[in-house]
């Protein structure tokens, strides 16, 4: 699939606002604080929580100014709350200027990525993540 500015944008957009959506019912749906959402696909098919399990704990920890807690959760929420906060406003800024900022930095983050010495530390980030993840029992 080639990712041009518009596809990418819109699919910026529609993550955000459903995350928005979810962190809102999360936030005043008190059962979803309390308990394990077994909203994961991968954790309901296998039983194992994936790198990103326990995002929304750590969200809505982060929000909260528990950020030893959101980290603690999963460093991966710190990351999607930044990303969550920054990319619709980045968008707004695109559009009203008629810019490619966001566009650009996207297509030279993903040229970094594509190198080995760059991907695999991430790659192994991740892995250790997800176990980490296993061993607190997400």
């Amino acid at each position: 699939m080639i990712l041009n500015r518009n596809k990418l944008y819109n699919i910026l957009l529609i993550a955000c606002t459903a995350g928005y959506i979810w962190l809102y019912y999360c936030i005043t749906n008190q059962e979803i604080q309390t308990k394990s959402v077994d909203i994961c696909f991968i954790k309901h098919l296998t039983n194992i929580p994936c790198p990103s399990c326990g995002s929304t704990r750590s969200v809505i920890a982060l929000f909260q100014g528990k950020y030893k807690n959101s980290l603690m959760t999963n460093p991966f929420g710190i990351l999607l709350a930044i990303i969550m906060s920054i990319a619709p406003f980045w968008i707004l800024f695109d559009k009203i200027t008629k810019k490619n900022t966001l566009f650009n930095f996207y297509k030279k983050i993903e040229e970094v990525l594509k190198k080995p010495r760059y991907a695999i530390p991430l790659i192994f980030l991740v892995i250790i993540n997800w176990i980490w993840n296993i061993t607190k029992g997400l």
